[in-house]
């Protein structure tokens, strides 16, 4: 589960997340209009379950599709694939930029901190 995900898709894997398992039809109607045509819906999908982003169940003559991979770890890689490609694989360069652009404070720093030691107790 290597590959990314395109706008559309994501948009769709975003549904899945919130809503759990959905046939097409019912994914369909969580779509902002316009609606796209129920076989581009169809062929996304199928790119989904290609890229291991969802698996279908047979549930009588049509399938149901099932989230495979969970938000936190799609967010989780492309996150760490942002660091690799623009921070040299330093989350440490990341969070420097944050603070250099006023976007974490001190206090936020503390308990990033604090969560780490938690963490490693």
């Amino acid at each position: 589960m290597k590959q990314k995900l395109t706008a559309k898709e994501e948009m769709l894997m975003n549904i899945f997340w919130q809503h759990g398992s959905l046939f097409i039809r019912d994914l369909i109607t969580y779509i902002p209009e316009p609606k796209p045509h129920y076989n581009t819906v169809a062929t996304l999908v199928k790119f989904l379950e290609e890229k291991g982003f969802v698996e279908r169940e047979p549930v009588a003559n049509t399938f149901r599709y099932k989230v495979k991979t969970s938000e936190r770890q799609y967010r989780g890689r492309t996150v760490s694939d942002v660091v690799a490609q623009y921070y040299n694989n330093s989350f440490t360069s990341l969070v420097s930029q944050f603070v250099e652009e006023d976007r974490i404070n001190l206090q936020e720093l503390k308990d990033l901190i604090a969560t780490i030691e938690n963490k490693k107790k």
